[in-house]
């Protein structure tokens, strides 16, 4: 009995969305030294640190 919630779908979604934040997070105003940190917890967390990224992170400059 195989139990699949889909989990591959999930899993791709997280992907795209850790990858739109590092761009997001890359593009920012931010320090160097933030840039490194929060790239690391969005990637070493990827659910949490997306969710801290999105209430805290620093924001992409939108020229």
């Amino acid at each position: 009995m195989e139990l699949n919630f889909g989990g591959g779908f999930l899993g791709l979604v997280v992907l795209i969305l850790v990858i739109l934040a590092i761009i997001n997070i890359v593009q920012s105003g931010a320090s160097n030294g933030a840039k490194v940190l929060w790239i690391l917890l969005v990637l070493l967390l990827p659910v949490i640190g997306l969710i801290v990224w999105f209430f805290a992170g620093p924001r992409g400059s939108r020229a």
